[in-house]
């Protein structure tokens, strides 16, 4: 009896350890200090439940470096705007609210990710931050530089806009549509696509929307949108199968 009850013991302390080096880790560059930012941990979490999500803005720079090496999936979060001397328009600094720590904690994260092939999903300031990153620049203010009528107001959060996504991209494999409405909140967007990306939607106004790879292999699996998924109607094509696309990626290279 005895030596029976050691085996059970055994296995429960052996399934509790493999349980351990196999959990799920999703880093968020910022997912608190407000309801919009909490919103990303708590998308994540009703399609991926048994993850365990990490805020990197709120940990120490020891605790984040620790992340950044276990983690199975990055999401770059919107927020404010990046300092526009990181890509070349310095004088435009007056036009923008800037979080020189956060530009420093993700340009950090984009690197190490990359390095580690961790599947990456950038939205808002995520994917215009990932662009400068891969040397593209950025549309300071959109009401200022363009003439565009959906982007005019981006204070309503109820304004949405149409976007038009590219076949045979990502984004299209992911959602079968080749048009949809999503959400208008921003005052800025890519300008200068890097060479290394390739536009997979875009505004009717030309604006880029989403991006991918333009040569994917052998790099991170990844995907940028403009808009916020975590905000839309679950009955948007372009929120919750988004999430559970990234979510298979990060299962999969947790499996690895």
């Amino acid at each position: 009896m005895r030596n029976f009850l050691w085996f059970i013991l055994v296995l429960v302390l052996m399934n509790s350890c493999t349980q351990k080096d196999n959990d799920i880790i999703i880093a968020i560059s910022k997912a608190s200090g407000s309801p919009a930012s909490e919103q990303y941990k708590k998308w994540v979490k009703e399609i991926c439940p048994e993850a365990k999500v990490y805020d990197l803005y709120s940990l120490t720079k020891d605790s984040v470096k620790i992340i950044l090496e276990k983690c199975d999936g990055l999401v770059l979060s919107g927020g404010p705007d990046i300092f526009p001397g990181r890509y070349g328009k310095i004088k435009d600094t007056a036009l923008c609210t800037v979080d020189l720590r956060r530009d420093t904690l993700e340009f950090d994260a984009i690197k190490k990710t990359l390095a580690r092939k961790v599947p990456i999903l950038a939205i808002c300031r995520g994917e215009q931050i990932f662009n400068v990153a891969m040397g593209g620049t950025l549309i300071t203010d959109i009401p200022l530089v363009l003439n565009s009528k959906i982007h005019q107001d981006t204070t309503n959060p109820n304004s949405t806009h149409k976007i038009y996504v590219l076949q045979n991209s990502l984004i299209y494999k992911i959602t079968g549509k080749s048009e949809a409405l999503v959400n208008t909140s921003h005052h800025q967007a890519v300008e200068y696509l890097s060479d290394l990306l390739m536009a997979s939607a875009v505004a009717e106004d030309g604006i880029v929307e989403a991006y991918e790879w333009k040569y994917s292999k052998n790099k991170s699996y990844l995907l940028a949108v403009q808009w916020h998924p975590e905000r839309l109607d679950k009955s948007n094509p372009m929120t919750e199968c988004i999430g559970k696309d990234f979510i298979n990626e990060v299962r999969k290279f947790n499996s690895k």
